[in-house]
């Protein structure tokens, strides 16, 4: 396999994938190229201190007391003027809806906890724990059935 990258500032950007046949290496390619948004961060608040948060370190986004609060890998929270909505769609594809006032990245959930309520939880690998709809856990079971 080869792979060929060329920079050039003033080309109109394009992405070929020559390959013998799909899988899921190309299925990888595909939803890469399809959910970048050019976007690869949010923009945090915290107390006096403004940070770009990188969406691989993201863990959870919530609304909290009313605002919109990025939770990071090492559990700080970081106000997003964005709105939630608006959020959903600059988001890559691993950021998957698990209440009507959530986003999770799904690649740092590290299990769902049932609680004697009948209920899920999301548990991150930072520790945080947010409560996932029953709607929503059926769709993220549909979601894992595929695989």
């Amino acid at each position: 396999m080869k792979y060929k990258l060329i920079i050039d500032k003033t080309a109109e950007e394009e992405i070929i994938a020559i390959v013998h046949a799909p899988s899921s290496l190309t299925e990888q390619i595909e939803n890469l190229v399809c959910d970048f948004s050019g976007a690869d961060g949010l923009l945090g608040h915290k107390d006096d201190e403004l940070r770009k948060l990188a969406f691989g370190e993201i863990e959870c986004i919530t609304i909290l007391d009313r605002k919109v609060i990025a939770i990071d890998t090492e559990g700080n929270h970081y106000r997003i003027q964005d709105r939630l909505r608006d959020l959903e769609e600059i988001l890559p594809s691993y950021f998957i809806r698990i209440n009507k006032s959530s986003l999770a990245n799904e690649h740092r959930i590290k299990r769902f906890d049932a609680a004697f309520s009948g209920g899920v939880d999301a548990v991150f690998l930072c520790g945080y724990r947010e409560y996932v709809s029953r709607r929503c856990f059926s769709e993220i079971k549909r979601r894992y059935e595929g695989l």
